[in-house]
């Protein structure tokens, strides 16, 4: 094992991974981390050999260019690249993986720079590719997408037969200070959460509106230990998957936490425009508004500092078991500042940069193998979140009762 990765991308979920490879000096004998200026992995490069002692190389790189990831990847010689640069990189990262015969583990599936959807169908459309090449992809390692598919997956292989019904519940009930801030990349974030909704039901996917539209979908959850909080019905990308491989699934929905401050802001944001991914002129040039408000907004890994409070991602999951019905919550809590304690990070970046260094874990020391394309609810579930636990992200199963069919 030559224990060799490349970590792409250098933004808060980019940084953890980095501090998670450093403590794991078993696994990580060699830790590469890039981005498309230096700026930032050697600020990384710097907190990582003061808190770990461990000293990792930095490289500049293009994402978008295919080519400059193939240098890079033939430069460092890695096992596994971690792509953690932004969705609409995805393909050429994966294309570049798969010029040179490196394994690869996303975070978030793939979106096309000019249109604000997402979906893993172009990177599933790899599969035979990498199959021949007799290497891994594995998609959607984050947190959720990524142990959730895993919680799923477990719930399956201990308590039941078939799984009909599946709440993916996300609550960040923390504080940070900001009047408005994205606890991740704001572009992407944006993205994803102005979209219109859907909801999987018996076989076909329910479009409703989006969460800052009045008609939006929410309820009030209480949540293990952050309490009671509004949460609202959101389109999220495991669910496409999951609704592929969980067999007997008749329901699916997922539920995020935002205040009214927050979407009060969205709704202004899209009222005016901001928002907008197109081009619009300005001054006799092009630019892309929501990459202007990209610039004026708080870079997230700076939130970490006067982060407080907890955050709290499960899935409630009703399945059956020899006849028998009934209903497991799996849950995991996180605590901004005890992150930032360990790593500089807060809990949302932590959560999101733990698992795909974990999943790094298992290829590297053979547990997960196989040739192909795979969502992680494919892969065996129990080591991977015996390593995320181990690593910080501990996980907890309780009887619950499921949520009702009709909300809202």
């Amino acid at each position: 094992m030559k224990g060799t990765v490349l970590i792409i991308g250098a933004g808060g979920v980019g940084s953890v991974a980095a501090h998670k490879c450093a403590m794991n000096p078993k696994v990580f004998k060699k830790i590469h981390l890039a981005s498309r200026s230096i700026t930032k992995p050697n600020a990384i490069k710097k907190d990582v050999k003061k808190r770990h002692g461990v000293n990792i190389q930095t490289h500049i790189v293009d994402a978008d260019s295919i080519a400059e990831v193939v240098a890079l990847i033939e430069r460092t010689e890695p096992e596994v690249v971690i792509n953690l640069a932004l969705p609409y990189q995805d393909l050429s990262i994966m294309e570049a993986c798969l010029k040179t015969g490196v394994h690869y583990i996303d975070t978030a599936n793939y979106e096309p720079k000019d249109e604000a959807r997402f979906e893993y169908a172009p990177q599933w459309a790899y599969r035979k590719k990498y199959e021949k090449r007799g290497i891994m992809a594995v998609l959607g390692a984050g947190f959720d997408p990524g142990v959730t598919n895993a919680y799923c997956a477990l719930l399956l292989k201990r308590y039941f037969d078939t799984i009909r019904f599946v709440d993916i519940v996300d609550a960040n009930a923390g504080s940070h200070g900001k009047s408005f801030a994205t606890n991740f990349n704001p572009e992407i974030n944006i993205r994803e959460v102005t979209q219109e909704v859907k909801h999987f039901n018996k076989g076909k996917w329910i479009i409703t509106p989006p969460i800052m539209d009045p008609k939006s979908i929410h309820f009030t959850f209480n949540y293990p230990v952050a309490g009671p909080r509004e949460s609202y019905l959101l389109y999220h990308e495991e669910m496409e998957s999951l609704a592929k491989n969980l067999p007997g699934l008749e329901r699916m929905r997922f539920w995020m936490t935002f205040g009214e401050n927050y979407l009060t802001h969205l709704r202004v944001m899209e009222s005016i425009g901001i928002s907008r991914i197109d081009p619009v002129m300005f001054e006799g040039r092009p630019i892309i508004p929501i990459q202007f408000l990209k610039a004026l907004l708080p870079d997230p890994a700076s939130l970490a500092t006067n982060y407080h409070g907890k955050a709290v991602i499960g899935c409630i999951v009703t399945g059956r078991k020899s006849k028998k019905e009934f209903t497991k919550f799996i849950y995991s809590v996180s605590d901004h500042a005890k992150c930032f304690k360990e790593v500089g990070s807060q809990a949302v970046s932590y959560t999101a940069g733990v698992p795909p260094v974990c999943a790094a874990i298992m290829i590297m020391a053979g547990v997960w193998t196989g040739a192909g394309v795979f969502n992680v609810e494919e892969l065996n579930p129990e080591p991977f979140l015996k390593s995320v636990a181990k690593n910080g992200l501990p996980y907890k199963i309780v009887d619950h009762k499921p949520l009702p069919a009709k909300i809202g």
